[in-house]
């Protein structure tokens, strides 16, 4: 790459998963406005059709930067300054399984990609994945920074440093986004500023990605929480709505009063959406049954939807590729370009990453993949030391926490019964019969074996 002063060029981004019909085009579209940085963005995905229209489709997006499609990891990767991945571990029937499954057991998920039996046997098909692909960019590109969008995100991360220590990785989730974008609503409603941008809030998150917290909001020199307390107050009912948030058309959106009842009981802001909240809790709170649910007003997200939601993405992609629609260009809002000029020394930004906890998170076992700020600037994320999450909150969380250790550790040392204990005591399962626990457990293995280690499934 050359550095040009303001702008870097000659850029060289490998896309693992880049037959991406989704990530994909939302990094297209933030690249193509970026006046910064160009080069070539080079597409691998395990479906390379997927990938060549995606090649066409880039190319289409703007004139700063070049896609090519690769057959192999070996030609994307050798010399790559950034690394993206962001893929799909199995397909929708895999995942028909660790949704639905469990409902048999009266156990429901509003997501089933990050905890709960369905993001616990989702990381038991991702991690093998995750083991090649650090070991192709410690062989190929060890010095490139590596950032990471697939879930289950912690174990995600985690895997990647396990295998290659030296990794420069970090993950990035934008559920505190949405919470941002609330306390600016929230801004707005009480009059004290009209239409400010998360980006003026100074806010300090932690704790683990999707059951994140804030422990502290400021905008300029005001503290929000007792501002936010007021209006928790005059929502916990009804909830507030926004455009892209409408639970009742939506099987993503939500009224927020999920996150409103945990203020009210741990008195710090819970930063996720609340489809993400509820699966940290314990079951019988906001999952108990698709009524109860809809008591706290948000949908379960049916697998039927999200395979119809692809079929829509492919006839989209073939439009695209033929030239019947143009391609769009939109912000997404995402923070994945800001950092990469960052990371060149085109800027300095604060923002949420997941890393490893080297103590930026007191009370959480080091290792960790936790989730807090981090200091954007040249070559460098700094993890923003953030005490310690408040206890109360711990309490709730330590089950994903630990979990989050012994899945990796089940894995790396191939043992099953590891792998089985974090089942059993995730907040979702841990009501079941221990029959009935088991029998779930290895169902559910039996209906994902195609993607499992051999020993696992012995």
């Amino acid at each position: 790459m050359k550095h040009l002063g303001d702008r870097v060029e000659d850029l060289k981004i490998a896309y693992i998963g880049g037959g991406s019909r989704g990530w994909a085009w939302g990094l297209m579209s933030d690249l193509s406005q970026s006046k910064q940085i160009s080069g070539t963005v080079y597409l691998y995905d395990i479906d390379f059709q997927a990938a060549l229209d995606n090649e066409i489709i880039g190319n289409k997006s703007g004139d700063n930067f070049n896609y090519k499609a690769v057959e192999q990891i070996s030609d994307a990767l050798p010399s790559a300054d950034f690394v993206i991945i962001s893929i799909l571990p199995g397909t929708f029937d895999e995942m028909e399984s660790d949704v639905h499954t469990p409902e048999k057991y009266g156990i429901y998920q509003s997501v089933g990609d990050s905890t709960g039996p369905g993001g616990l046997v989702r990381a038991l098909r991702t991690i093998p994945m995750y083991v090649e692909i650090p070991e192709a960019i410690k062989e190929y590109c060890p010095n490139a920074w590596v950032i990471n969008y697939t879930n289950p995100m912690a174990l995600c991360v985690a895997t990647l440093y396990k295998v290659f220590p030296k990794i420069k990785a970090f993950g990035c989730c934008h559920e505190v986004f949405g919470t941002q974008k609330i306390l600016c609503q929230m801004l707005d409603e009480m009059g004290i500023i009209k239409n400010a941008d998360r980006h003026e809030l100074s806010t300090m998150p932690v704790g683990i990605n999707h059951f994140t917290w804030l422990t502290s909001a400021y905008y300029k020199n005001i503290d929000l929480f007792p501002l936010y307390k007021d209006f928790v107050k005059k929502h916990k009912e009804e909830g507030i709505t926004r455009a892209d948030k409408n639970w009742l058309n939506s099987f993503f959106g939500t009224a927020e009063i999920v996150k409103f009842e945990l203020f009210e009981q741990y008195s710090v802001i819970a930063a996720a959406g609340d489809r993400h909240l509820a699966e940290f809790c314990p079951g019988n709170w906001f999952l108990a049954s698709p009524d109860v649910t809809h008591q706290w007003k948000f949908n379960l997200t049916p697998v039927s939807w999200r395979k119809e939601e692809l079929r829509k993405r492919k006839e989209k992609s073939r439009k695209l590729v033929s030239g019947e629609i143009d391609f769009e260009q939109k912000a997404t809002g995402e923070e994945g370009v800001n950092q990469i000029c960052a990371l060149l020394g085109l800027s300095d930004i604060v923002t949420n990453v997941n890393m490893p906890n080297v103590g930026q998170l007191s009370n959480i076992p080091l290792g960790t993949v936790v989730e807090t700020n981090a200091v954007f600037s040249a070559n460098s994320v700094t993890p923003v030391n953030s005490g310690a999450i408040p206890e109360n909150v711990y309490s709730i969380m330590a089950p994903a926490v630990y979990n989050q250790n012994n899945i990796i550790n089940g894995m790396f040392e191939k043992d099953k019964n590891l792998l089985f204990n974090a089942f059993i005591s995730d907040r979702l399962t841990d009501r079941l019969s221990l029959s009935d626990a088991k029998e779930l457990f290895n169902t559910m293995l039996k209906n994902t074996k195609k993607y499992l280690p051999e020993w696992i499934i012995k």
